[in-house]
């Protein structure tokens, strides 16, 4: 495993960051509770993960419905304070997680209360990564950064990120912590891969000024750069696509097939498989980029050691960024999140 600085600060994380949005749900979507891996599996995933190195996981309040950062804490129970030491563990708040007025956003309220109740379920006193999930235009920007500057000064947390926010806002936020002395953001979390590039534009000249870390999830494009997904073929039972067509559906045109036969040419020519193809162009690019794994089980972290290991020349990057710019979809734009008052 190779390690990586967290934007401008001193931590350390593995490259490849192990996604548990899986771990009993999918992601924070409400719909999906109850149909992620069991506590049992959860737990084999996460001995693979850190046989292979990997030293941060990545969770949320919201994912689940609370029992993906359950599951994390009862196999952090199990494995003891030495397994806690080397971990770099992070999370979230800003999804609904109730029905009441103040079960969501980023008042200074809601990151309170959630920063507790996420705690207690992960078993520790601190994380070592925290960040909004969202965008919350409902609450003043300094509210939000004034209450997770709070945490880190209570020893709660250590470093902060952000999910989902557009250029403008991480810029407005660094700005507005630098007036004010608190504690910065030092990542951005967002989806990007060879079929997302909606960070090409603005924010990755901003991460590369600032010297904020990228932590990408979705590196597969719901797996999509897996090669699972066959044209005129009906999308495999319990597969992003098959449980949300209306968000990845759209990405399986027919010029991604066309592309997606390119990649699988590429992946054999290099002799590694079509996913370390994708992951490894992500850990190829001139910027501090940390795609995060969400496996189902402990064999698809079989991808990492080959995309640790894949190198890639100057003429590969330039053929695989190339794939795809006709089948990306419409280019994300910021919208006020599903939940928002």
């Amino acid at each position: 495993m190779k390690y990586r600085q967290l934007g401008s600060t001193g931590a350390r994380v593995s490259s490849i960051i192990l996604g548990c949005g899986s771990f009993g749900g999918v992601g924070a979507d409400p719909r999906l509770y109850g149909k992620g891996v069991d506590d049992a599996e959860a737990a084999r995933i996460m001995d693979t993960a850190v046989d292979l190195g990997i030293n941060c996981f990545d969770t949320s309040n919201s994912y689940g419905g609370g029992t993906s950062e359950a599951a994390v804490g009862a196999w952090l129970k199990k494995k003891g304070s030495a397994a806690r030491d080397q971990l770099v563990l992070s999370t979230k708040v800003h999804h609904p997680v109730g029905d009441g007025p103040n079960d969501y956003g980023l008042s200074r309220r809601h990151i309170m209360q959630q920063i507790e109740v996420s705690l207690r379920r992960l078993n520790v006193d601190h994380v070592d990564m925290y960040l909004p999930h969202a965008v919350d235009m409902t609450t003043p920007l300094e509210e939000t950064l004034e209450a997770l500057n709070d945490l880190v000064v209570a020893g709660k947390v250590r470093y902060l990120g952000a999910s989902g926010f557009p250029a403008w806002m991480m810029t407005k936020a660094l700005w507005l912590s630098d007036k004010y002395h608190l504690h910065r953001f030092q990542w951005i979390q967002d989806s990007y891969s060879l079929m997302d590039r909606n960070l090409d534009a603005e924010m990755l000249p901003l991460c590369e000024d600032q010297g904020l870390a990228i932590t990408a999830y979705s590196p597969l494009a719901a797996g999509i750069l897996s090669g699972k997904y066959r044209k005129g073929l009906e999308p495999p039972a319990g597969s992003r696509v098959e449980m949300s067509p209306h968000i990845y559906g759209r990405m399986l045109g027919d010029e991604a097939y066309v592309d997606l036969d390119l990649l699988q040419r590429f992946a054999e020519k290099k002799g590694v498989s079509m996913p370390a193809v994708a992951v490894g162009w992500l850990l190829a690019l001139p910027y501090t980029m940390l795609p995060i794994i969400g496996p189902r089980r402990p064999g698809h972290l079989d991808l990492v050691p080959e995309a640790l290991d894949l190198e890639l020349t100057d003429e590969d990057m330039t053929e695989l960024g190339a794939l795809f710019a006709t089948s990306r979809g419409v280019p994300r734009r910021w919208h006020r999140p599903v939940g928002s008052r």
